[in-house]
């Protein structure tokens, strides 16, 4: 039996096409339908080792999740991971294929065709119903030649599309009924209804909205969906969710300062802790200053190191981070921001841009070489303290030093990994996912504030938001006609 498919498209990024096919995956699952998620090309930073030894999008794992399955390089095919405003790391079936430019990359793109179509093929032989998600805007004529994420891949794989618009960012009419109006006659064709998402308020106050987008694009309204706020407590693929707004938490009694750079990489290693009541998690950017009273600076995963080196000093971050160790403070840095503390970080091979040395913050008694072997697995072990922790690694480069004779943990296999220096006050790792193993996060609560150890169970907490995102799309879309429409 052939599987049946169906892919949705955005009007523009983070409109909430992941989440949109993540929840209809789990509340698939749940009828006995067995559901596979694929995105043919994805731009991210945040990504997630599979079971088969690559890496994929953040969002394609989450919708895995969903879909009780275990994640795999072929749900996500072709991964670009931003190195600069103008190129990125090419990831093809989860390994490194090249870097190129923007304008290199469209060049390149004919020849990935072939290797989505391939890897959508296994998925389409392994699933009932695949659930494709596309990439940024459908509307992006500009890039419609040799398109490989949206209207082209629809196209190659004979896909039916529904169309998602953010009401909630304004506007949603008009990003809908423009799509129409700019995309080609055979691409709208393949367009069979619309789904606006992010409402607030009374749904009757855009039933005249809805029935306007169906009238002026013919396309079938399948649901007005409501605002899901529980839904910052899953992980984010892009980064405009960093921005979004948290709830206050009047009783945190601990203070945890991150510096948003421009090349943020794996900033999911957040979630858990910001999910904690106990927690004050501050997202500091550019032009605002690290909090004098954190206790703990955390400096995350980086896709362009060196390049984010000289933003961190730019932003004064360097200062405020000395002036935090000064007043008895932590320091952690995760992979790219690990790289970051030690005494310098190396590129002889130009992995990042063009080859560059650079000093590092001078923290840590450890030096950084960047290389084209990127290490890509799963890690669990015990932290110095004897804690145990499961995470995974994801990264190029070796780095060595003095300190990593202080290492932070000792992998399965008994080897050291990470480095402290000799005051315990600075701490570097390669290992990800550190915060989502609860053992983990609740040794460091305890660090900082005693007895305030974790109360969330978090592997519990992203399964129990999956089954309401499941029931709250179940409520707002019509899931049989979706169905249907499924070809």
């Amino acid at each position: 039996m052939t599987a049946r498919v169906l892919m949705f498209q955005g009007t523009g990024s983070d409109v909430g096409k992941s989440l949109i096919v993540a929840g209809l995956a789990r509340a698939l699952v749940a009828r006995g339908i067995k559901v596979l998620p694929f995105k043919p090309q994805n731009m991210s930073n945040n990504a997630a080792v599979t079971v088969d030894g690559g890496e994929i999008g953040r969002a394609q794992a989450l919708q895995a999740r969903a879909a009780r399955v275990p994640p795999s390089v072929h749900m996500n095919p072709v991964l670009l991971k931003p190195q600069s405003e103008v190129g990125a790391q090419i990831v093809v079936q989860g390994r490194v294929y090249g870097r190129a430019n923007a304008a290199d990359y469209q060049r390149i793109k004919p020849e990935l065709l072939p290797l989505v179509i391939e890897s959508f093929a296994r998925v389409k032989s392994e699933a009932d119903i695949v659930l494709i998600e596309g990439a940024g805007s459908a509307s992006e004529v500009n890039l419609r030649d040799n398109d490989i994420a949206n209207m082209g891949f629809a196209r190659a794989a004979q896909a039916p599309v529904v169309l998602i618009g953010d009401i909630d960012r304004g506007g949603v009419i008009a990003s809908l009924v423009g799509t129409k109006a700019v995309i080609g006659a055979g691409d709208a064709k393949l367009i069979r209804g619309f789904i606006v998402n992010k409402f607030r308020g009374d749904p009757a106050l855009f039933a005249r909205g809805m029935a306007t987008i169906a009238e002026a694009t013919g396309w079938e309204a399948l649901g007005l969906v409501p605002f899901f706020a529980e839904a910052r407590l899953l992980p984010a693929e892009d980064a405009l969710a960093l921005d979004g707004a948290r709830p206050a938490k009047p009783g945190a009694r601990i203070k945890i300062a991150v510096p948003i750079l421009p090349h943020i990489a794996n900033f999911d290693d957040l979630d858990p802790l910001d999910a904690e009541p106990a927690v004050d998690l501050k997202r500091v950017r550019p032009g605002e200053v690290l909090p004098g009273d954190a206790d703990l600076v955390i400096l995350p995963g980086s896709k362009a190191t060196i390049a984010d080196l000289a933003a961190l000093r730019a932003a004064g971050f360097e200062i405020d981070i000395a002036a935090h160790l000064r007043r008895g403070g932590t320091v952690l840095g995760l992979c790219g921001g690990y790289q970051m503390l030690g005494r310098a970080v190396h590129d002889p091979n130009g992995i990042e841009g063009l080859a560059a040395s650079a000093p590092g913050l001078g923290l840590l008694d450890v030096e950084t070489t960047l290389s084209d072997e990127k290490r890509l697995e799963p890690a669990t072990g015990v932290t110095s303290d004897r804690t145990p922790f499961a995470g995974y690694e994801m990264h190029m480069g070796v780095t060595e030093g003095p300190d990593c004779g202080r290492p932070f943990a000792y992998l399965a296999d008994g080897s050291a990994e990470g480095a402290i220096s000799a005051d315990g006050r600075v701490i570097g790792t390669y290992i990800h996912g550190l915060f989502a193993d609860d053992r983990q996060r609740s040794a460091w609560l305890e660090r900082f504030a005693p007895g305030g150890r974790s109360v969330v169970a978090y592997d519990t907490l992203i399964e129990e938001t999956l089954d309401k995102l499941a029931a709250h799309l179940s409520a707002h879309v019509s899931i049989d006609r979706l169905l249907t429409l499924a070809r």
